[in-house]
């Protein structure tokens, strides 16, 4: 069956749907209490370059169950309502997708991170080694 929509046209599409942030805008606000940030990359590529400073690793194939409290694997941590739940990735692509995904399940406090990790890390960002 041939491919009638590119990866990339539903990162468009998710783009247009939901909020993103620059990495500026983030960083300004990294001690911001009502702010969550999620890294949501594959657990091998923490280990290049590390991650950003309080980010809770959430691995985008199990995003949509940690965040669902009905789900055997409910992580509390999404449980906030007072926090905004900001999601990063390598590039920007999964999280946006990731973010789409978590906005038709019903959560409005939630936004991604333009650029990803990459773009984090190209603008001098902080950055922290995980254990």
């Amino acid at each position: 069956m041939p491919i009638t929509k590119s990866s990339r046209d539903l990162v468009d599409e998710a783009m247009e749907e939901i909020r993103t942030y620059t990495v500026a805008d983030v960083v300004a606000r990294l001690n911001d209490p009502t702010m969550q940030l999620i890294d949501i990359r594959d657990v091998r590529e923490l280990s290049h370059g590390g991650t950003v400073p309080n980010a809770f690793h959430a691995p985008r194939g199990m995003l949509e169950f940690w965040v669902d409290p009905a789900s055997p694997y409910y992580k509390p941590v999404f449980g906030d309502e007072s926090k905004e739940y900001i999601l990063f990735c390598g590039a920007g692509w999964r999280s946006a997708l990731a973010t789409k995904a978590l906005q038709d399940m019903g959560m409005t406090n939630i936004a991604h991170i333009d650029g990803g990790f990459t773009e984090w890390v190209k603008q001098g960002a902080p950055t922290v080694t995980r254990p």
